[in-house]
């Protein structure tokens, strides 16, 4: 499974802040079997996240993880170019997220993380924060690997795939 990683940030993309969440992302996808092959970082700016995302899509990742910007502030915009990217949303993985958020801060409510679809890649958004990272990820972790077989095509049912239907 390739993996891209996008910080979203203006303090990392600045050299103001170091990021902490892509050794995260990597653990968690590593015990999926995720190879994460590319790590950008752009700051908080809808179209230099748009086109990042659109050049990870055309080099046919599997999943893009974006991380960061997400939430209420001014300049949080990586869900409305995630919205001009993807062509199908998930509900249900962002539902999850959420949820399991929630059960650590009443804040997470607060976030407005996007989890879609552009042809063949699954683009999730998680938070900026390395705690809501963990957190959201592993709410969706198990999901991943039966939603990549989907989204490439596979036309087996759930169950037949050693699933509950």
């Amino acid at each position: 499974m390739r993996v891209a990683i996008l910080v979203v940030s203006d303090r990392v993309s600045q050299g103001e802040m170091i990021d902490k969440n892509a050794q995260i992302v990597k653990k968690l996808m590593g015990q999926i079997g995720g190879t994460i092959e590319v790590e950008s970082i752009v700051p908080d700016e809808v179209d230099l996240i748009k086109n990042e995302l659109l050049k990870l899509c055309e080099a046919q990742f599997d999943v893009v993880i974006t991380c960061g910007g997400t939430g209420v502030s001014p300049r949080d915009v990586t869900p409305e170019a995630t919205m001009n990217v993807i062509e199908k949303r998930l509900y249900g993985m962002e539902m999850a997220m959420m949820l399991e958020a929630m059960k650590h801060t009443p804040t997470a409510m607060l976030s407005r993380a996007v989890v879609g679809v552009r042809k063949e890649t699954l683009i999730i958004n998680l938070p900026g924060s390395p705690n809501a990272v963990e957190q959201n990820l592993k709410a969706i972790l198990p999901a991943i690997p039966h939603g990549l077989e989907k989204i490439k095509g596979s036309t087996k049912d759930c169950h037949q795939e050693g699933e509950t239907p």
